[in-house]
C-alpha cells in the first residue's frame, strides 16, 4: 500500500497539482499585500483620505471600565475589510485571465507549427523505383 502511495504521489499530476497550489499561496500573498499597501492607499486618498480596513457598522458600543479596560468589546460589521476581499478578487482573477492568455497564445503558436516533412510516402518510392526499372 505505501508503494502504491508513493507511486501515486510521484505521479506528474500530483507533483504539478502541488506546485500549483504553492504557487496560488504565494501569488495570493503578493496580490494582499499588492492591495492591502498599494491599491488601498491610492483609493483612499481619492476619497478623502478614508481607510477601507477601517469602515464599519458597529452593532454594539464597547464597554469600558472606570479603569480604562475593555469588559466587553466592540461587535461590529467590518465591510471596509471586505471590500477590500472584493477588490484581491479582481486583482487576482485579472492576473489569472492574463496568464491564461498568454498560456493560450504560447500553446496555439506550438500547435501551428509546421509538422516535420515526412518525405516521399511508400507509394512515390515505388513508382521513382519502378521509373527507374523501365529507364534500364
Amino acid at each position: 500500500m505505501l508503494k502504491e502511495f508513493r507511486d501515486f504521489i510521484m505521479t506528474g499530476n500530483v507533483v504539478d497539482l502541488a506546485v500549483a497550489v504553492l504557487l496560488a499561496a504565494a501569488v495570493g500573498t503578493v496580490v494582499s499585500s499588492f492591495t492591502n499597501d498599494v491599491m488601498m492607499p491610492i483609493v483612499g486618498n481619492f476619497t478623502g483620505g478614508v481607510d477601507f480596513a477601517d469602515l464599519k457598522v458597529v452593532l454594539s458600543e464597547a464597554v469600558v471600565a472606570p479603569d480604562g479596560e475593555i469588559t466587553k468589546p466592540e461587535n461590529a460589521i467590518m465591510y471596509g475589510k471586505w471590500i477590500n476581499s472584493i477588490i484581491n478578487l479582481i486583482i487576482v482573477g485579472f492576473v489569472l485571465f492574463l496568464i491564461v492568455k498568454a498560456y493560450g497564445k504560447v500553446r496555439k503558436k506550438k500547435e501551428e507549427a509546421p509538422a516535420p516533412d515526412p518525405g516521399p510516402s511508400e507509394k512515390d518510392l515505388l513508382m521513382q523505383i519502378r521509373d527507374e526499372l523501365r529507364k534500364k
